[in-house]
């Protein structure tokens, strides 16, 4: 028989043996905020080592009504933001005892059937990151009556149905914009994303609304269908191309830091224009690029650590009561505007 099959046979029996414990605190000491002292659960574990014991998840599973296991949608992987929400996210996570299921959705197509993939796996929550999950995607899903919880990271939606744990947009970019008016710039341009249904930022709606009712005039906007910085780029090149040097704008107010990075390679590369002196940009998110040298970029950073733990409070929280929750963040002056 081989090291494996022996260890397969190692039951919570035999480490209750050894640690001198009963079977029940053995299995207690392998759960979370369970009533056992520090002393005897580092006993068991001793023990479990000693035996190469490891507990049986899905079966462990299977006797409760929780998993234990989160499906992590995901998408729009060109915004370095992602990363840093996966890294938050995963990391409360498994302090607090959650498995993470990945799944990357590759379009609008695909979150459907990712949505109903993950349903299939026995996740107790499916957590919700990018620009896919519109009403319509949404509404399907709900309507298989599979997840205990459907919450949207790191956006707002109006859908009833599901828990939403976001920076509050009209608060942040109020801040922005009062920001731009003190410094003194008078032509704005509005750099966004893409514009989604239901799982919405309302960054763009509310500068320009702000702006608008402070200054008497409607600032410029363009868009690019995704958070990439090379389309950000493209999309200044061409705006910016056919304009008087008079007429241009003297900031870049860019949704997200990943539209800010290629707003400043456009205008420092294409153009060979300073920043700020030329054109000021101010991006949102505060991504670990925006420090560097290369950009020094003036943004607005949400509190992502305090939101992962929060919803990490919400998978733990078996009530029925409103759990939409909004974060203030906080602007990060640099040297970009």
């Amino acid at each position: 028989m081989s090291a494996s099959d022996l260890q397969a046979n190692i039951t919570a029996d035999d480490v209750a043996v050894l640690a001198g414990v009963s079977r029940w605190t053995v299995n207690r000491a392998f759960k979370n905020n369970a009533s056992i002292s520090p002393a005897t659960r580092e006993k068991v574990m001793k023990a479990a080592q000693t035996l190469g014991y490891v507990p049986d998840l899905r079966a462990a599973a299977l006797a409760s009504d929780r998993s234990n296991l989160v499906a992590l949608l995901v998408d729009d992987f060109n915004n370095p933001h992602k990363l840093v929400m996966l890294e938050r996210l995963t990391r409360a996570l498994r302090t607090r005892g959650w498995d993470t299921l990945l799944v990357n959705t590759l379009d609008r197509e695909d979150a459907g059937p990712a949505l109903m993939n993950a349903s299939q796996r026995r996740v107790d929550a499916t957590i919700l990151i990018g620009i896919q999950f519109d009403d319509e995607v949404l509404a399907a899903a709900h309507s298989a009556r599979r997840f205990k919880k459907l919450i949207i990271f790191a956006r707002t939606s109006q859908n009833p149905d599901t828990i939403s744990i976001a920076v509050d947009d009209v608060a942040a970019t109020r801040e922005i914009a009062q920001y731009v008016m003190r410094r003194g710039y008078k032509r704005p341009l509005y750099l966004a994303g893409p514009r989604t249904v239901s799982a919405h930022l309302s960054r763009k709606e509310t500068f320009v609304a702000l702006w608008k009712e402070h200054t008497g005039f409607t600032p410029d906007d363009v868009s690019v269908a995704a958070y990439d910085p090379n389309l950000a780029t493209e999309i200044i090149d061409t705006t910016l191309r056919p304009m008087a040097t008079e007429d241009r704008p003297d900031i870049v107010v860019c949704e997200n830091d990943a539209l800010a990075i290629g707003a400043i390679d456009c205008i420092k590369h294409r153009f060979g224009l300073k920043v700020p002196q030329d054109i000021a940009v101010i991006g949102f998110d505060d991504v670990p690029q925006a420090a560097s040298a290369n950009y020094r970029l003036t943004t607005y950073r949400q509190p992502i650590s305090a939101m992962a733990e929060y919803l990490v409070d919400v998978l733990e929280n078996s009530g029925t009561e409103d759990m939409d929750k909004m974060f203030l963040g906080k602007m990060v002056i640099r040297d970009s505007a």
